[in-house]
């Protein structure tokens, strides 16, 4: 990426292996869903967790960079504040899982583009027409999928709106990232997000009354196999190819999270979405690759689930 202009990327040309982790890190990240939704611990629990072990894998990294060049009072602030929106994300989306199904709750999580896109056009950016098209698509996909889930039971609508919540929730979380780590380094940033985290999520949970020890054997398989799955294997590759593949397909390949985690849904958990919720899927995916491919949002693009 050497002599890059900014905002531009200098691509290398991508290799077979990267189009290997590519498929890897898709299978990663498709796994999240379907396995949360087979742990029978509390959501809150798993949340923690899930960035607990995260912040424990990047401290030792994070700590000698931090002791090289410490974070302004500004830059913390900004990293604290990504991990309280990062906490609040998986406080919103991970219940959608088991309220809903998990296409839907997949599918309304990766909505994030969509309101990243919104709030840079409130901030004053310029949004392609053909970026309006798809968030236009992606909407009316969202109320489609909504509107069925109405007709099957309170609870299923409930998923899908904290689904939906999950998602703008998320979009505070890559915005704020994004303009952290113009100046700080990706794993000092997350050291101090996921932590930030870890430690509003265990509050959360002893406010709730809710236990983050005491879970079955079987449900601490589940909750390493998440985080290696999502955040290790999926979004750390991800980070790793989106210097050779670009931006744009990486944003495009982890939109196929949706098909791929209704499908280890399917194989799972025996699950499959009512016949109806299948045109929303179809157009909130078709929306959010037009706003991807057209480069609404100038910033990760990515869900976090």
């Amino acid at each position: 990426m050497a002599g890059a202009q900014p905002g531009q990327w200098q691509l290398t040309r991508p290799t077979g292996i990267e189009f290997g982790l590519l498929a890897v890190a898709i299978l990663g990240v498709s796994m999240s869903a379907p396995l949360t939704a087979l742990v029978a611990a509390p959501v809150l629990g798993i949340a923690f967790w899930r960035n607990a072990i995260g912040a424990a894998l990047l401290t030792p990294g994070a700590v000698r960079l931090l002791r090289r060049q410490p974070l302004s009072r500004r830059q913390f602030g900004l990293c604290v504040l990504s991990g309280a929106f990062l906490a609040a994300h998986f406080a919103a989306w991970l219940p959608s899982v088991t309220l809903t199904t998990v296409a839907a709750s997949t599918a309304l999580v990766c909505t994030t583009p969509m309101w990243t896109t919104l709030v840079l056009r409130l901030a004053g950016h310029r949004v392609p027409r053909r970026v309006w098209v798809g968030l236009s698509l992606g909407l009316l996909g969202v109320v489609l999928v909504t509107g069925v889930d109405v007709t099957v039971s309170a609870r299923a609508l409930g998923g899908d709106l904290l689904a939906l919540l999950g998602g703008m929730l998320a979009a505070g979380y890559v915005l704020i990232g994004a303009l952290v780590r113009e100046q700080v380094s990706t794993t000092a940033y997350a050291g101090v997000c996921y932590t930030t985290a870890a430690v509003l999520l265990a509050l959360a949970a002893v406010v709730a009354g809710v236990p983050l020890a005491g879970y079955s054997g079987g449900d601490w398989l589940l909750i390493l196999a998440i985080t290696a799955c999502a955040q290790m294997l999926g979004h750390t590759i991800f980070n790793r190819v989106v210097s050779t593949v670009g931006p744009t397909v990486v944003g495009m390949a982890i939109l196929l999270e949706v098909p791929g985690a209704a499908l280890l849904a399917f194989v799972l958990l025996g699950q499959v979405p009512p016949l109806l919720v299948v045109p929303g899927l179809v157009l909130i995916l078709f929306g959010l690759a037009l706003v991807v491919r057209a480069g609404g949002a100038q910033v990760e693009t990515g869900p976090v689930t």
